[in-house]
């Protein structure tokens, strides 16, 4: 039975005879059919939509949702759109979840034909409504069929919802769509799962990482060239820092030469990445900003905007080309190649040491490390040292994001939630820092030759510092508040019995 189900994915075409003589002594009547049109399936990159069973299809200017067994239609365009920025409509609002830092982008391609149809009894009256979508791509075809019950008339309705069933070979949810027209679609994940053995040597543990995050940086390099939204870079750079922790964290597992000369490398692969990251932060903050000052400073706010968004462009470009390019291409295929294989390598010390023994070792004392820097947080402390609390509490997060599969996953979440919530605080505190100098810097640059900038810039630049330095002293207190949760005689004793070990 069909339940609350009322769309159904079938493959190829809808067999009309076949639907006809399944409805036992109904009638289906069906419109003739549209004439075909181009269509695109959209999602985000990650594909949330496709996660959460919902189909989001453009064609003929209209956007159609197919979410918990209804179709939801609005006339509007969505490819290359952020969900906030569509028009006011149902499909907006079934939306609403959608990640707002992610736009819709096309994932696949085809033609689609639109059918209704009407299941009537011997006196002609309507028992059940539906439509049916069949799409097309290069790859193969199916149709969607949606079915509407009339008050009155469960019988007809569970009459077609059995056959669509059958038709559907009992398949349920959005996946039979996909494999039937983009079967080589795969769904990116930003943190794939690494498989970990607990006596695997540790270089090769280093080894899978490294190569992991090396192809999840590759998949989002046409989405920063294409510019279509700033989560494509975000993810590439935590991909190349994610590379570049393994590196310094797993000491001696490679040698010191590969281990300097990788560091150095990667570094350099970053660099070229980090004005454009800090330009897009700048400007996803752009309506936060005009909230934190007066409206008489807006004006000199627009003037700065105005400069981040020129300035963006022109390093976005740069950096497209830079991805473009072959030389590019090659370091990252050669790097790619290096990472395929352990033997490529040059072991250090460690390289040997046995993944569960290793991973201990190196999260104690990576903990033991944070905590002291920690506890001697104050109010009075320089901020240099709450800087630097932070860059080794994303070192502990990521040695125990790392190795997490060696270890009993309840623990690890009890652990991580207070480290999270320690680090949000932190890396606001060092957002609101980094904002002031980059403030501070940009009025040194816009003055003239005697020092002197713009009145309305520099009026607007004053009070967004001051606002900010304010919400920087709350954040400290936050992050000394938040750390005593961490530091709480439960997760010490989770860290101690899950990594510290007799001789560690």
């Amino acid at each position: 039975m069909a339940g609350d189900s009322s769309f159904f994915v079938i493959p190829g075409a809808l067999d009309e005879a076949r639907f006809s003589k399944s409805l036992r002594g109904l009638v289906a009547k069906l419109d003739d059919a549209k004439p075909a049109q181009g269509f695109e399936l959209l999602d985000c990159h990650d594909q949330s939509l496709r996660a959460s069973g919902k189909i989001l299809i453009e064609a003929g200017g209209s956007l159609h949702l197919l979410k918990d067994g209804e179709t939801i239609s609005q006339r509007c365009r969505g490819k290359r759109k952020f969900i906030q920025n569509l028009p006011a409509g149902p499909v907006r609002d079934a939306l609403a979840d959608f990640p707002e830092l992610r736009a819709l982008m096309s994932v696949g391609a085809g033609r689609i034909v639109n059918r209704a149809f009407a299941i009537l009894d011997d006196l002609q009256k309507t028992q059940v409504r539906g439509t049916v979508m069949t799409l097309s791509s290069d790859r193969g075809q199916v149709s969607l069929v949606a079915v509407q019950p009339l008050r009155g008339y469960d019988r007809a309705f569970n009459t077609v919802c059995e056959y669509l069933e059958t038709a559907a070979s009992g398949a349920t949810g959005v996946e039979p769509l996909f494999k039937g027209l983009f079967p080589d679609l795969n769904v990116y994940k930003a943190k794939p799962e690494i498989r970990i053995g607990t006596q695997e040597p540790s270089i090769e543990v280093a080894t899978d990482i490294i190569r992991t995050y090396i192809s999840v940086a590759r998949q989002n390099e046409a989405g920063v060239i294409a510019d279509i939204d700033t989560e494509f870079l975000h993810d590439y750079r935590v991909s190349l820092r994610r590379v570049r922790s393994v590196i310094s964290l797993f000491k001696g597992v490679f040698s010191p030469e590969q281990t300097a000369d990788l560091k150095r490398e990667f570094s350099d692969l970053m660099a070229p990445t980090g004005r454009v990251r800090d330009l897009d932060v700048y400007l996803l903050e752009k309506d936060d900003y005009f909230r934190l000052i007066p409206p008489q400073l807006h004006d000199g706010a627009r003037a700065m905007f105005k400069q981040f968004e020129k300035e963006r462009s022109q390093a976005l470009g740069r950096l497209s080309r830079r991805f473009r390019s072959q030389a590019y291409d090659q370091q990252m295929t050669s790097l790619a190649e290096l990472f395929a294989d352990p033997a490529n390598l040059q072991p250090g010390p460690n390289a040997d040491r046995t993944a569960y023994e290793y991973a201990c070792a190196l999260i104690w004392k990576r903990y033991r490390k944070t905590c002291k820097l920690a506890r001697s947080i104050t109010p009075d402390t320089p901020d240099e040292d709450v800087h630097e609390l932070r860059i080794d509490c994303k070192k502990l997060r990521y040695l125990m994001e790392f190795f997490a599969p060696l270890f009993d996953a309840k623990a690890f979440k009890t652990i991580i939630k207070p480290l999270k919530k320690l680090q949000d605080n932190l890396g606001l505190f060092n957002d609101f820092s980094v904002q002031q100098e980059a403030l501070l810097g940009f009025v040194q640059q816009h003055s003239n030759t005697q020092g002197r900038a713009d009145a309305q810039l520099a009026l607007s630049v004053g009070g967004l510092i001051a606002v900010l330095d304010q919400r920087q002293k709350a954040e400290r207190d936050r992050v000394i508040a938040n750390f005593q949760l961490f530091d709480s005689p439960d997760i010490r004793h989770l860290f101690r019995s899950l990594f510290h070990h007799k001789g560690d």
